[in-house]
């Protein structure tokens, strides 16, 4: 966030307000390009449209719940999260059991401290680690390694495959916009693999 204009102040604002990694790193370069706001908006909108997902997959568990504390859920979720979640609950018979919410913020609470500290760490030191050694690639090895492990199906494999073809021939959209067309392309080709899929089916 610092090398690409921000205050150190603002950085830390952004790391608080923000807690979306994708949709940081769609949102500065269209900030630092001078986008209009309703564009960064959309953008970080599409970035993480994925959360109404599972939102709508964890309804079931925290539905008990009024909506300002439903509403709190939600913002410390993140993408690990959901997953060891539903690893452990997908198929409880019971959904909504006390020990299910405090498995879920045993997980989701130490995970939002440890991304504010290493996120304040990078603020304020990651001016002294040498461009060379271009750890920013490191935020894509570590979306990978947990996207790729989720991909179980063919529908799943034909989204990630177009999603990756479009996002790579988009490079040259202005602002960034190829990335927005990868994820409706990829979107689409999977709702279209799994209507394929169940036509198919016996």
């Amino acid at each position: 966030m610092v090398s690409y204009g921000l205050s150190e102040g603002m950085a830390v604002l952004m790391s608080v307000l923000v807690y979306a990694g994708s949709a940081q790193l769609t949102a500065l370069p269209l900030m630092m390009a001078g986008a209009p706001l309703w564009l960064i908006f959309a953008a970080g909108f599409v970035v993480n449209i994925r959360f109404i997902i599972f939102g709508a997959a964890l309804q079931p568990y925290f539905r008990k719940y009024s909506w300002l504390k439903r509403l709190g859920l939600g913002y410390w979720s993140s993408d690990l999260v959901f997953v060891f979640f539903m690893t452990r609950y997908g198929d409880a018979r019971r959904k909504g059991t006390r020990g299910q919410l405090w498995y879920y913020l045993g997980v989701i609470v130490p995970g939002w401290f440890a991304w504010q500290f290493f996120s304040l760490l990078g603020i304020y030191t990651g001016a002294f680690v040498p461009p060379e050694w271009s750890l920013e690639f490191a935020a894509t090895l570590a979306l990978m390694g947990v996207a790729i492990p989720l991909v179980k199906a063919m529908p799943m494999a034909v989204s990630v495959l177009v999603t990756a073809v479009v996002a790579w021939l988009g490079q040259s959209l202005p602002l960034r916009l190829g990335l927005a067309v990868a994820i409706v392309a990829g979107v689409a080709a999977g709702v279209l693999a799994e209507m394929h899929k169940s036509r198919r089916a016996p």
